[in-house]
């Protein structure tokens, strides 16, 4: 199967409402790696790692994100994939 890394970044009120939490669930029900992070500028950052079709799924579902969050904007950055990451975790 093909792999993909790709970096995101979520804008809008993604920080206070679970976002990491829910996408640290996501990307283990879909056996994606990692890892998703807060950042000082009130987006949230993730890098995932994994089959393309399921990081490409995860993507889809960070356009959206928990019920809480109101998504403004995805941007993803493609990256050569490593094969780094054994899990996914939440970075603080």
């Amino acid at each position: 199967m093909e792999k993909k890394r790709v970096r995101v970044l979520i804008s809008g009120i993604v920080q206070g409402v679970a976002y990491r939490a829910h996408t640290k669930e996501m990307a283990n029900r879909l056996g994606v790696n990692g890892w998703v992070r807060n950042l000082p500028d009130g987006r949230v950052e993730a890098l995932f790692e994994g089959d393309k079709d399921k990081v490409e799924q995860l993507v889809e579902w960070c356009k959206k994100g928990p019920p809480l969050a109101r998504v403004d904007k995805v941007e993803v950055e493609e990256e050569p994939y490593k094969g780094e990451f054994f899990d996914f975790s939440i970075r603080y």
